[in-house]
């Protein structure tokens, strides 16, 4: 299994009915490993200047799945993309460090 994440960027506001349906579904089938909105932020560098924060990412989901068809399968169903909105889906490498469940 590996895992992935869906940059959602901003598209028409979705009615809230169909997230919880789509949320619903990934978690029947035992997917969901979390999400949220995204809200303000900064982007820093410790030296020079950095470029602008992405505010087209409005939010993002992340899953376990066997590999990246299987998290493109996914996205049926998915308000922004059912409204024509864009989603980068992006494989999250294994961290490196200790062990987690």
């Amino acid at each position: 299994m590996a895992d992935f994440i869906y940059l959602m960027h901003e598209a028409e506001p979705a009615d809230p009915a169909a997230w919880e349906a789509y949320v619903g579904e990934l978690n029947a089938k035992g997917v969901l490993r979390g999400g949220s909105a995204i809200g303000r932020g900064v982007s820093v560098k410790k030296e020079g200047h950095a470029p602008p924060i992405s505010h087209d990412i409005v939010g993002y989901l992340r899953i376990e799945v066997d590999d990246m068809a299987a998290a493109q399968a996914l996205l049926a169903g998915n308000p922004v993309y059912e409204a024509g909105g864009v989603i980068e889906v992006r494989e999250l490498p294994r961290a490196i460090g200790p062990a987690q469940d």
